[in-house]
């Protein structure tokens, strides 16, 4: 039996975790500058500091919630099925097409979401086989891709996310290739985002490099991958960010919620895209944003719809970015759906439609994914 994630959540504080450790040290400074200013709050609030920083993992372990020990065990379990299910070549598989870059990714994102690192840890070699897979499967354009059935820039922006986030979290020997398999993913994301298009799909992406047209679905995982990679240092002009927010709110839908393409009309997934897209690129609570959000707690998410594990994924961490009463209501919804639909063997699977095709590693690793957003270990997801 492997560890429970809630090791790797509690192992940050107690062997100095970079992004616990990140945090900290950035509330330290911010509440220095307070103290500066006002001397008498001094001496309680250098207390109330150490406290934080410092408290044992059996002392934070002890205060989580009920749902909150049951989320840690749901996705302790989900990762050795995960892990189970890696091939020997280092890839995870869509079933309806094999070893997949998408697939692959999902996974190796699903592993650091729960504070899973490459270098240390249970899941070390299932990690770095995994990113080792994709790397050797990038084309000379840039383009990371293997087996697509449906279209390439999707397995593309979820594997040029994953590399970020890699490069991003690691100091491994991994990380220098990632960096530079990056620079090359980067760039063939720019250059499809300047094929000319009509006015209505400009700043969007397709399921191809050459693509005329756009879509929010596709558009969703490079926007993800930019905003990454800027966040890395990559060189991400901001109007390229800018033209991609354009077209994003173009998606959005009078009366709130977000379409698949601009004069579509909304549904719950391509809301939790939308929302995403725009909280992650800065642009915070904007009237798009929160009449989506709004939108999405009158009509949740439901286990019928043909790309539930997509939209729980989008609709769950856009939700949290949202933040507040919004975050609440759609937990209380999300979560306990979520934990209940997970089967015996810690897997999920897709009920209706594509999904039913797509295998447990696919709806599993979106699931966990979900299920994590409150660690905050992924840098693209944090608040």
């Amino acid at each position: 039996m492997t560890q429970p994630a809630l090791i790797s959540v509690t192992r940050s504080v107690s062997e100095g975790g970079r992004s616990t450790r990140r945090r900290n040290s950035e509330a330290v400074m911010r509440n220095h500058r307070v103290l500066e200013r006002q001397p008498s709050l001094r001496v309680s609030l250098l207390v109330l500091l150490v406290m934080m920083c410092f408290s044992s993992p059996a002392t934070r372990a002890a205060e989580r919630t009920e749902q909150e020990k049951q989320i840690d065990t749901a996705i302790s379990r989900a990762l050795e099925h995960i892990a189970s299910k890696q091939q020997p070549s280092g890839a995870w598989v869509i079933d309806q097409f094999g070893e997949s870059t998408a697939a692959t990714s999902l996974a190796v994102m699903a592993f650091m979401s729960a504070g899973h690192v490459p270098g240390e840890g249970p899941y070390d070699q299932h990690i770095q086989r995994g990113i080792r897979w994709v790397l050797e499967h990038q084309q000379p354009s840039g383009l990371l891709v293997h087996r697509t059935g449906h279209g390439p820039m999707y397995c593309h922006g979820i594997s040029t996310l994953m590399l970020a986030e890699v490069a991003g979290m690691t100091d491994v020997p991994l990380a220098e290739p990632c960096r530079l398999a990056l620079t090359k993913a980067v760039r063939l994301i720019l250059t499809a985002q300047s094929v000319r298009k009509d006015r209505n799909q400009m700043g969007g992406w397709r399921y191809n490099p050459s693509s005329n047209d756009s879509d929010l679905s596709v558009t969703g995982w490079q926007l993800l991958a930019l905003r990454a990679a800027k966040n890395l240092g990559c060189d991400v002009p901001a109007e390229y960010i800018d033209l991609a927010v354009d077209y994003v709110k173009r998606c959005s839908v009078r009366g709130g919620g977000f379409a698949y393409q601009p004069g579509s009309g909304p549904s719950a997934t391509r809301t939790g895209t939308g929302i995403l897209c725009l909280e992650i690129c800065g642009v915070h609570h904007s009237p798009e944003t929160l009449a989506g959000a709004t939108w999405l707690i009158q009509r949740p998410l439901q286990v019928n719809e043909e790309w539930f594990y997509y939209g729980a994924y989008y609709g769950t961490i856009g939700m949290f970015q949202v933040g507040g009463d919004q975050w609440a209501r759609s937990k209380q919804h999300m979560i306990p759906l979520l934990l209940n639909l997970q089967t015996e063997d810690g897997s999920w699977t897709g009920r209706n439609g594509q999904e039913r095709g797509m295998g447990t590693t696919y709806c599993t690793a979106l699931s966990v994914l979900a299920l994590s957003v409150e660690y905050q270990f992924l840098p693209i997801y944090q608040r």
